[in-house]
């Protein structure tokens, strides 16, 4: 039985990908300091064993994991944002995630950030990532001058997008995946499939009159973003976590009536089943989905390992 725990934990979609995958698992801990994001977990999986709140709190366990996943906050990294960096203590929460794979050597790690973690810095940040997490290698070549304080994992960079890989959404992230050296390193990341999948089916019949927009918050998204998202286009943007302030341009025009995506509509976008739950306000569904991470994503990734 796989032996699995996820810092930055947010609604599960690390559980949803290992659900797929089919191979029983145990999960050790999960943690997450988002109070609604922890209700919508427990509504789905249960409450594991170990679900602190706070990373720095985190207990590191003994026994090595066989696959740790951790996506550190993006806010700082991301190119939406204010791009404070290392600046902002969102930013080195990184080092929190490192000193876990120091002390418990996961047989495999994954991390998952926005792209904008490439370009900040001018590259400094991201490469400090890579020389810390992939001292034995980095995408197959070898590394000759590790960092002292680097782990001696072979590591795996590459940016996915959600659209190359079966959803319909416009969504670039990174994603590092290490494997410990005394595993297979052989990985190779998934192949991007043509998509068949398209946003018109996605979306929910007879929808809440709620989610219309009115005519001042239609002016205000085209003069900020100039355009909108029409039934017939295959993809839409990223969801964000701010959708619910009906800023993010992924609204929708059907047969003239301009509207919002559901809460649905978007865990569909982030590849989340129709079982998926949630007790909480819209706007905080909202959220949820624009923290995640794409299901089908991380999938592809386990399965790709030698699991």
């Amino acid at each position: 039985m796989l032996k699995v725990g996820s810092d930055f934990s947010g609604v599960g979609a690390f559980n949803q990908a290992l659900l797929r995958l089919g191979k029983p698992f145990k999960e050790v801990f999960a943690c997450d300091i988002d109070k609604y994001a922890r209700e919508t977990f427990i509504e789905n999986y249960g409450e594991p064993e170990y679900y602190p709140t706070n990373v720095y709190e985190r207990e590191i366990p003994q026994e090595s994991l066989d696959v740790y996943m951790t996506s550190p906050p993006c806010q700082a990294f991301s190119l939406a944002g204010k791009r404070l960096g290392k600046d902002d203590k969102r930013g080195i929460l990184f080092f929190n995630s490192l000193e876990f794979i120091q002390v418990n050597k996961p047989r495999y790690f994954i991390f998952e950030n926005v792209k904008g973690l490439l370009s900040d810095d001018n590259g400094k940040t991201f490469n400090e990532w890579v020389n810390l997490l992939g001292g034995k290698s980095v995408n197959g070549l070898p590394v000759l001058f590790a960092y002292e304080d680097s782990v001696p994992y072979h590591l795996y960079w590459k940016v996915l997008n959600a659209k190359e890989h079966g959803v319909p959404q416009n969504r670039e992230r990174v994603f590092l995946i290490g494997i410990r050296d005394d595993k297979d390193n052989n990985f190779r990341f998934p192949v991007e499939e043509h998509l068949t999948k398209l946003l018109k089916d996605i979306l929910e019949i007879n929808v809440d009159k709620k989610y219309n927009m009115t005519e001042k918050g239609i002016f205000y998204i085209l003069e900020k973003i100039g355009t909108y998202t029409g039934i017939n286009e295959p993809i839409v943007r990223c969801i964000t976590t701010r959708y619910s302030a009906s800023i993010s341009g992924t609204f929708l025009n059907i047969n003239n009536i301009y509207r919002k995506l559901t809460p649905r509509e978007c865990f569909r976008l982030m590849d989340f089943p129709d079982s998926f739950i949630w007790t909480c306000s819209d706007s905080q569904a909202y959220k949820q989905a624009g923290n995640s991470i794409v299901v089908n994503v991380l999938y592809k990734i386990l399965k790709n390992l030698n699991l």
